[in-house]
């Protein structure tokens, strides 16, 4: 009897028994059946097809590897040859042993369903965020930028939204962490949107969310490394 006549229909007959096929847990005749099956019932082949696919992920983790031969042998011995001499029902050998393949297939099952389960059981440590945003401005400033931290890509990206550098002066990008000095990440290039790297010690302060400032400086950035002119916007860095 297979799974599918154990559980009955109201539990998958055909379905179930074209997982059955496919995991190998059918006796021989069954098999020859279900072969017979694919070859004429396209219903059922795909039910076939689909469990196939549905295991796939299951064997792909594994390089196939042949066995030696004697390995086969020193099986059957060790598990048969106590019995061998006292049992009347000829034995195929484990490769032939119903048994030893549907306990082989449920054992599968339950890996598999605790592999699907275990995110859940144990979820993942939350991931940083890969991307902060930013709204720069400030009082009697009309200067206003839109800044976006991209972590994956090392990069701060800054669309001006308003305000003007005027003549012969530049604005220059800052991270402040807490109470500590500003750290200049560079002079803002001129234009309407700007790309600046962010050097590994600052993407590491970024990651937990400092502040970034705007400050109004002499062409070329501050001569000091150290914000010399007033800052013109200022804002949190936050998760989007």
């Amino acid at each position: 009897m297979t799974l599918a006549e154990d559980n009955g229909p109201e539990r998958g007959g055909d379905d179930l028994l074209a997982a059955e096929y496919v995991l190998g847990v059918l006796a021989a005749d069954e098999r020859q059946i279900a072969s017979r099956r694919i070859d004429t019932e396209t219903a059922f082949a795909r039910l076939v097809d689909a469990w196939e696919v549905h295991f796939a992920p299951m064997a792909a983790a594994y390089a196939a590897v042949e066995a030696p031969a004697s390995v086969k042998v020193a099986i059957d011995r060790r598990l048969f040859s106590s019995t061998a001499a006292t049992s009347a029902e000829p034995r195929g050998g484990l490769w032939s042993s119903l048994g030893f393949w549907r306990g082989l297939a449920a054992a599968a099952i339950a890996a598999l369903a605790v592999y699907v389960a275990l995110p859940y059981v144990n979820p993942p440590a939350p991931q940083p965020q890969t991307r902060l945003v930013a709204s720069l401005a400030a009082d009697n400033s009309n200067v206003k930028y839109l800044a976006v931290y991209d972590a994956a890509r090392h990069e701060v990206g800054l669309s001006l939204v308003s305000g003007d550098r005027g003549t012969g002066k530049d604005f220059e990008l800052w991270m402040i962490e807490g109470k500590n000095a500003p750290v200049s990440m560079g002079v803002i290039p001129a234009g309407q949107t700007a790309r600046m790297a962010v050097s590994p010690a600052v993407q590491q302060k970024l990651a937990q969310g400092a502040v970034l400032a705007v400050s109004l400086e002499p062409t070329g950035g501050s001569p000091t490394g150290q914000p010399t002119g007033p800052v013109v916007a200022a804002g949190d860095l936050k998760g989007i």
